[in-house]
């Protein structure tokens, strides 16, 4: 029977839950603000990490690349401290980058809503005219 989980995917739900943890916790970079860890991916031999995170509130492009630069910039500090707390021979070297799927849903959300609000009052008035005519 094949293994459910690759420990890959095992240690990628581990670092991001502590990640999350460590971010609020510890860093204190005012640039960085409110985070949200949505998605950690280890390379199989576990040396590597890309963290996605979006960003609680609105911010334009400029914070976000502050914010961004702020949270590479202590990966090394945070690498440190989920060496301490996640008991693996090898800490993967961390690299944030910005999740930008939440804003583009809300974009596409925001699109459906427009194209439902310009219905003609006409074509509204179809379905109704074809059930009372039955």
């Amino acid at each position: 029977m094949p293994r459910e989980f690759t420990r890959a995917e095992r240690v990628s739900d581990s670092v991001q839950q502590e990640l999350a943890t460590l971010i609020r916790s510890e860093v204190r970079d005012p640039r960085v603000g409110m985070v949200n860890v949505t998605e950690v991916q280890i390379s199989r031999d576990l040396a590597y990490g890309k963290v996605f995170v979006s960003f609680v509130g609105e911010r334009d492009q400029d914070q976000i690349d502050e914010a961004m630069d702020a949270l590479n910039g202590a990966s090394g500090y945070l690498r440190k401290l989920l060496g301490a707390s996640i008991q693996l021979r090898i800490v993967p070297k961390l690299k944030f980058i910005f999740d930008e799927t939440g804003r583009r849903g809300q974009h596409l959300s925001a699109l459906i809503d427009l194209a439902i609000s310009k219905e003609t009052p006409a074509d509204s008035e179809d379905p109704q005219s074809d059930s009372e005519e039955a």
